[in-house]
């Protein structure tokens, strides 16, 4: 094992050959294969050096040396500082690379994506059976089949896709880069991170069909790195390449002039050196703490009074702009590489070998025991701050880091080989969401305005309040969001029930709401104007614990009544109640939908919401209140399906409806959309409508269980995808019903947990103008050949391509198309 900082070469070049290995070998393999790469203890055992009191084994190299070692860096990544005062310094600094390292790579996965259409490429997992030889029972739960974490992957995969889309506008690309990235670090967070869990735990296998957890992690290390080298393939040999064309450059320091370096070295001394903190290691001084997806250098010393190899880390402070500006309008200097420049006045006396960046995520999936939470405010409150301190699960170095350095972090962090991932380029790339925000509109999607259903047309929450009740009342009204402004609508109702003098009391749950929420600060100036205000919000949204517990208590030191979920469930339906004292006596109007009260997200997020009075509706909502904030447990709803209580049974029954008018020869026909369909018992009973004669389309944008054209089997399922402009994040439900059809919108996937594990709610639309609104959405879906992946029998996708002469829908998709009709939509809904 490596010592207080000790660092082993020969131990660190056999990991980085294992692991580049993984990068550029990626092949269709079975689970078995996976379990004989080097575990950890293996690494530990053939390359550790035994105690001593240096960091290093080897004797002091200079910067040729390692060079030498690394001869993928070119000779411009060492800088050299001269200064009779004190140590020579001589040390390589992290670089932007010039396009050309992984050219090839990318001009080979594009000629493969020409030709082909299909993603991902390289599978790490393929059945090698026939899926239609299994029982619907298997097909239906079989980690073989179908595996959560792998199918996640493919749908970052075509994430990424649209960041090496020439097609879309050159900024939207890089701001994909940067979701494809955030996607990773949360995939990492929570799913990687309970597969550890489990590992640690010592279970092998979840269920009898399961794969165990390590030979899912293997398979996701594998998938991971090739999608990283894709990612920054389409990063540093397209992306930035094009943007300097138009003048958007991420220069090098070594690229600088004399005047600009003296600029930016007056910035560093004001401004950041500051807030630096170099932090040793060495047997005094023990390996730091490092924050979950901090940036960081790692700096290779040598002491010139010993000799001896020395390390340290400087963390690169999120409180300072990570793309520094330059005086060239539109060039920027990356921080990390202002901080490298300047780590001579950071370790003064000391000769700098190396510096280079790395990165950290740490397990975001901890083991919650709500039972026993006495409160689960506390609960939730000593989970952030044990959060903080999690186990690492992934870390990602720069390409050219030193050798000697991995086993030390391995070690000190208590990683696997598969954990370490070795990056091309930049790291930390959710960052790039900041740079695409640059003032370029020609390399940016067309601006677009959204607007607003016809009635609500005029309508502030400022002046008569009433007038949107009385709109409410001629009829239901349907919001799309970001088509329909979210503050018009959706937040106009809160606001005017806040303010509106004859509304006695709103009701309303909080999943996730933005930073500064108007809706908050509705339901705030509600109390304050003596109204009586319940608001359950749901401590546990994952990520959004801590500004959910701060929102809890501003709304309880305002006068709310509090609750907070309820244990062993997540609260994910999305409510908001407000009763109103009228001329006839009490009437409840409400909104109901598919997305977050949440205006941040609003404006790119697909969402739908239901404003409506209508009696049986309401009467649900308050029964379903009460069970949220009180002792009730109402199990028979008049309208509504609310799972967990009866949504996976009534949606059962809604298929076995359809199936017996397909067997008695009437048309059976079910449409749904959703995000995820992961529920065995769904997906069942789904292949069995198909086997019936049922004609079944499933708009599925992310994981989807259900293996579609399989024969005998799901030759009449059709599932696509749709990736695009905006997240596709609504929920429909559409069953033919011989005619008399079935619309619902929802808060559910078909997913375990949604239908097991958290309250939501799926609400009938009953008004045949919203039926026929909901109607277009969904088949303007089907006809989507810009935006849709078709899902094939053996689990990959393939990106419909519009043919010649398509139409403006086929060509455009279903986004563009719903932008360009919003006069006409909203006539329909208002």
């Amino acid at each position: 094992m490596t010592d207080g900082g000790r660092l082993s070469t020969q131990g660190g070049e056999r990991l980085r050959d294992q692991a580049n290995g993984a990068v550029t070998t990626v092949h269709s393999t079975s689970p078995e294969s996976t379990r004989n790469a080097p575990t950890a203890d293996q690494h530990k055992r053939e390359g550790a050096p035994t105690r001593r009191r240096r960091l290093f084994e080897t004797s002091p190299s200079s910067a040729q040396a390692l060079e030498a070692k690394n001869p993928s860096l070119s000779p411009e990544l060492t800088t050299v500082h001269e200064n009779t005062s004190r140590p020579r310094v001589r040390y390589i600094v992290p670089r932007v690379p010039e396009p050309g390292p992984l050219a090839e790579v990318y001009r080979t996965f594009l000629q493969e994506w020409e030709r082909t259409r299909i993603l991902p490429q390289n599978p790490v997992y393929r059945p090698d059976f026939d899926l239609a030889s299994l029982s619907l029972d298997a097909l239906s739960t079989a980690d073989e089949v179908y595996n959560r974490e792998l199918s996640w992957l493919d749908f970052n995969w075509r994430v990424l896709r649209e960041a090496f889309d020439p097609r879309t506008p050159l900024l939207e690309r890089l701001k994909f880069i940067a979701i494809t990235s955030s996607n990773l670090d949360e995939f990492f967070s929570k799913r990687v991170g309970g597969l550890k869990r489990q590992k640690a735990a010592g279970m092998a296998n979840l269920t009898l069909e399961g794969w165990a957890p390590d030979v899912q992690l293997a398979l996701i290390a594998r998938a991971v790195r090739e999608m990283v080298t894709i990612e920054s393939a389409c990063l540093h040999e397209d992306i930035l390449p094009q943007l300097a064309e138009h003048g958007i450059r991420l220069v090098n320091y070594d690229e600088l002039d004399t005047t600009e370096r003296k600029r930016l070295q007056e910035y560093f001394l004001n401004e950041v050196y500051p807030i630096l903190t170099p932090l040793a290691v060495d047997p005094g001084h023990p390996f730091p703490f490092i924050s979950n997806l901090s940036l960081s250098l790692g700096i290779v010393l040598i002491d010139p009074s010993t000799g001896e190899r020395q390390f340290a880390r400087v963390k690169v402070p999120p409180t300072r702009p990570r793309w520094v500006p330059l005086q060239h309008p539109m060039h920027f200097l990356p921080l990390e590489q202002l901080i490298a420049a300047h780590l001579d006045t950071l370790f003064r006396g000391m000769e700098i070998v190396a510096a280079f960046p790395f990165r950290v995520t740490r397990n975001a999936d901890l083991a919650r025991n709500e039972e026993e939470a006495d409160d689960l405010l506390d609960m939730i409150s000593e989970e952030l701050r044990e959060r903080r301190f999690a186990p690492v699960v992934r870390l990602e170095v720069d390409a050219n880091a030193p050798p000697e350095i991995l086993p030390l972090l391995q070690s000190q962090l208590h990683l696997e080989n598969d954990d370490v991932y070795f990056v091309h380029g930049l790291l930390r790339r959710p960052d790039l969401f900041t740079l695409a925000e640059i003032n370029l509109p020609h390399l940016k999607y067309e601006p677009y305005t959204p607007t607003v259903p016809s009635r609500l047309v005029g309508i502030s929450s400022k002046g008569r309040t009433g007038e949107l009740f009385r709109a409410i009342r001629q009829g239901d009204l349907m919001v799309h969001h970001p088509y329909h402004s979210f503050q018009s609508t959706t937040q106009l109702f809160v606001e005017a029930a806040a303010r509106d003098p004859q509304v006695l009391a709103i009701k309303q749950t909080i999943y996730r709401t933005s930073d500064n929420s108007p809706i908050v600060a509705a339901l705030i100036d509600a109390a304050g104007r003596g109204k009586q205000v319940a608001v359950l919000v749901e401590v546990k949204a994952r990520f959004d614990e801590a500004k959910n517990v701060e929102w809890a208590r501003k709304l309880e030191e305002a006068g709310c009544h509090v609750a907070y979920g309820l244990v062993g469930l997540k609260t994910h339906c999305k409510m908001s109640l407000a009763i109103r004292e009228e001329e006839d006596g009490l009437r409840a109007y409400f909104h109901i939908g598919t997305g977050n009260y949440n205006a941040k997200t609003a404006s790119t997020y697909t969402d739908l919401g239901l404003l409506s009075c209508n009696p049986e509706i309401a009467a649900d909502l308050m029964d379903l209140f009460n069970y949220l904030t009180g002792y009730s447990y109402q199990v028979d709803y008049r309208k509504l399906l609310v799972a967990p209580v009866n949504m996976r049974q009534r949606v059962l029954e809604l298929i076995d409806q359809e199936i017996a008018h397909a067997l008695a020869g009437r048309e059976g026909r079910i449409i749904a959309k959703m995000n995820g369909l992961e529920d065995s018992s769904i997906v069942r009973k789904l292949y069995e409508a198909s086997q019936a004669g049922v004609s079944i389309d499933l708009i599925v944008r992310g994981n989807c269980r259900l293996r579609p054209g399989l024969p005998g089997i799901s030759e009449n399922i059709r599932v696509i995808s749709i990736i695009g402009r905006y997240l596709e994040h609504s929920r429909i439900f559409y069953f033919a019903n011989n005619g008399t059809p079935r619309y619902y919108i929802s808060s559910a996937d078909w997913m375990r947990r949604n239908l097991s594990s958290r309250i939501e709610t799926a609400v009938p639309i009953e008004d045949p103008r919203l039926q026929e609104y909901l109607h277009m959405i969904l088949h303007s879906s089907l006809n989507d050949y810009r935006h849709a992946w078709e899902l094939l029998p053996d689990g990959r996708y393939r990106q419909r391509q519009p043919s010649v002469g398509s139409n403006a829908l086929e060509a455009g998709g279903v986004q563009n198309y719903l932008m360009q009709h919003t006069r006409m939509t909203s006539t329909l809904l208002g």
